[in-house]
């Protein structure tokens, strides 16, 4: 089964993350990749020089004359940049019956430091996209914005979790990676429960694009017809031997090695 992900992102003349990352992640977990580009970006491994942001309504035609054509199984949206794309964004959504699952990335700077969702869209994301997404996958940065909470700890991230939940968004999956320490903690809450995952932190500097990486992993598993909780332990084990077998490219945050199989 080809599921098909839709995913509405920023593109990366690196190839390491935004819709180049998407592409080659749905592809290799055995997924159909389509795409609707909010923005083009001139960067490398080390920094994003230029953003060329897409008008609202081209980013909506582009959703829908894929959905018009070739369908999905699930969506995944990536930077998004501002409130008109994002309301553009919803409102295709809204078009869409029977509702589809919706994957969201909230990329808000990158590792660089630029910004990708403007200030004042921050809000737009919450009262628009939290109440019809399936699953949001914040860092500890971007969730501290969503929870109003410093976050310090494992504690921390459960309660943050649960603010993120409270403000309408249906799943949460909290990745721990800004935390200190040799252990890595992500935290899932979904309809299935309470979940946290541990594992060694991995030694590498070669992390650009793990946020779309995997999130996208997460979509290309809903949209096979995986639960959160599965779809998640898939992407996790995914992402991680990406990291192990990043080709070493670039001299900043390298990218991972997409082309890695679980097999």
């Amino acid at each position: 089964m080809n599921g098909r992900v839709l995913v509405v992102a920023g593109s990366d003349s690196g190839g390491g993350a935004g819709i180049q990352a998407d592409v080659k992640t749905i592809t290799v977990l055995g997924g159909f990749a389509t795409t609707a580009i909010t923005a083009l970006t001139a960067q490398n491994t080390k920094s994003i020089t230029s953003v060329q942001v897409m008008p609202a309504h081209f980013v909506a035609e582009q959703m829908r004359v894929v959905i018009s054509d070739i369908g999905v199984d699930c969506i995944k949206t990536g930077m998004l940049q501002n409130i008109d794309i994002i309301e553009a964004v919803v409102e295709v959504l809204g078009e869409i019956s029977p509702k589809v699952p919706l994957i969201i990335d909230p990329v808000m700077i990158s590792k660089s430091g630029v910004r990708l969702l403007e200030k004042d869209a921050q809000q737009a994301l919450i009262s628009q996209v939290f109440p019809i997404l399936d699953l949001i996958t914040p860092n500890i940065p971007e969730a501290e914005v969503f929870s109003g909470k410093t976050i310090s700890c494992v504690d921390d991230m459960l309660f943050a979790v649960e603010l993120i939940k409270n403000a309408g968004a249906r799943a949460v999956l909290l990745k721990g990676g800004h935390l200190d320490g040799d252990t890595l903690f992500d935290v899932l809450v979904c309809d299935e429960g309470e979940f946290i995952f541990q594992d060694k932190r991995i030694d590498s500097i070669n992390t650009h694009g793990t946020g779309c990486t995997l999130s996208s992993a997460i979509a290309v598993g809903i949209a096979h017809g995986l639960g959160h909780k599965e779809a998640v332990i898939q992407a996790r084990n995914y992402l991680r031997k990406a990291i192990i077998e990043a080709p070493d490219f670039g001299s900043g945050h390298g990218p991972v090695n997409h082309g890695v199989t679980l097999k």
